[in-house]
Formats: structure tokens, sequence, C-alpha cells
């Protein structure tokens, strides 16, 4: 459960990067362009994604979109980088509900 923590911070903290840059550049970045972005490009550099969960990812990207949504609402701050150990959860899906799981490590 811990490789899935970690993944879905990887995940977040790359989209929240190059979302920032998109940004800067002016373009209008979205969850949906960065998912593409990231299974077609990003995903093949790094085999040790392979034996994850797809939904975890999908997931972090779906997370991201929401936070900016919300910052651009007015609704909440600037979306921050993630930090290991803090608040480390995931989200996954099992066949028609979907379970948020909060990794603590004892």
């Amino acid at each position: 459960m811990a490789q899935h923590a970690g993944y879905s911070r990887f995940c977040y903290n790359w989209g929240l990067s190059l979302w920032n840059a998109a940004y800067r550049d002016g373009y209008k970045p979205n969850a949906r362009k960065l998912r593409e972005v990231f299974t077609n490009y990003t995903k093949p550099l790094y085999p040790w994604m392979k034996n994850l969960s797809s939904k975890v990812y999908q997931y972090a990207f779906i997370n991201l979109g929401e936070a900016f949504k919300r910052f651009f609402q007015g609704l909440g701050k600037r979306p921050k980088f993630k930090k290991k150990g803090k608040s480390d959860s995931f989200t996954i899906e099992n066949q028609w509900k979907t379970n948020r799981i909060k990794w603590m490590e004892s």
C-alpha cells in the first residue's frame, strides 16, 4: 500500500509541476490533458509503474484538477506539492465504489 501512496504522490507532484509550467506559458491545462501526456510519454519511462493500479494515477490527476477548480473559484488555496509522510493517501476503485485510503506507517 505504501507503493500506491508514493505512486499517487509522484503523479500528483508531476502533474502539479507540469500544470504550473503550462499555465506560466499561457496554456490552460486540465486533468484529462495531463493524464494523456503522462500515459503516453512519462509512464513508459518508469517500468515500476506497470506493477501498480492505473486507477491510482488517474485519481491523482482528477484530485489535482479538482484542487485547481476550487482554487480558481476562490474556494481554496493554490495546490501545493505533497511531501512523503504528510497525509499519505490514494484513491482506488473497487468495482462500483471508490475508496480513499489513507496510509499511515507505524
